[in-house]
């Protein structure tokens, strides 16, 4: 899988996260993805129905060839089918965004949680997580943090991220969305 920074993206993320670390007493996560999910169902089931439906309309247009001949037509369908709708792009075309968000957000979730329980002695955190495939951005913040961030703080954090990512800067939207949470832990937990 292809790492969507270049090595110095990956150093000038690392600096920012190191200095919230000196400067606040809080803990910032970054977890960036290029999909949350493997979607290994949707291949394979979009694939039956088409090579079963091929099946139906060559038994319909050639009632003449043998059945034998119709599910040849099928399994082969099948295999084909399956194999381009494995490729990334499609398979996610085949996802229904809703399902997507949901996966997205389980993983951030889950994120959130695997790093509560690997430092129980940092009550305040912040996950910023971030899922290519998907194009889902969350932020999650200990209940405290959240409360005392100002009122749509969060929600303006992910509108720049993602407008700065529609321009084809990722590795930009993420450092300035470190910058924002930042400044949120500074002014609330300083070191």
């Amino acid at each position: 899988m292809v790492d969507p920074f270049t090595p110095e993206e990956h150093e000038r993320i690392d600096a920012a996260m190191a200095a919230i670390e000196r400067d606040t007493s809080a803990d910032l996560c970054v977890v960036v993805t290029r999909v949350s999910d493997r979607y290994a169902l949707y291949p394979i089931a979009c694939a039956a129905i088409v090579a079963i439906l091929l099946g139906a309309l060559v038994s319909l247009l050639r009632p003449d060839l043998s059945s034998r001949t119709v599910i040849a037509v099928q399994l082969w369908s099948l295999i084909v089918l399956t194999l381009f709708f494995d490729w990334l792009p499609i398979r996610l075309w085949l996802v229904p965004k809703q399902v997507q968000h949901a996966r997205s957000q389980q993983l951030a979730h889950r994120e959130f949680n695997a790093h509560a329980l690997a430092n129980p002695n940092q009550p305040h955190r912040i996950l910023l997580f971030v899922s290519l495939g998907e194009r889902y951005v969350e932020i999650i913040a200990d209940h405290q943090t959240h409360a005392l961030a100002p009122d749509g703080a969060w929600n303006k954090i992910v509108d720049r991220f993602l407008a700065t990512v529609k321009a084809g800067r990722v590795a930009d939207g993420v450092l300035e969305a470190i910058s924002a949470c930042g400044a949120i832990l500074r002014e609330h937990h300083p070191a």
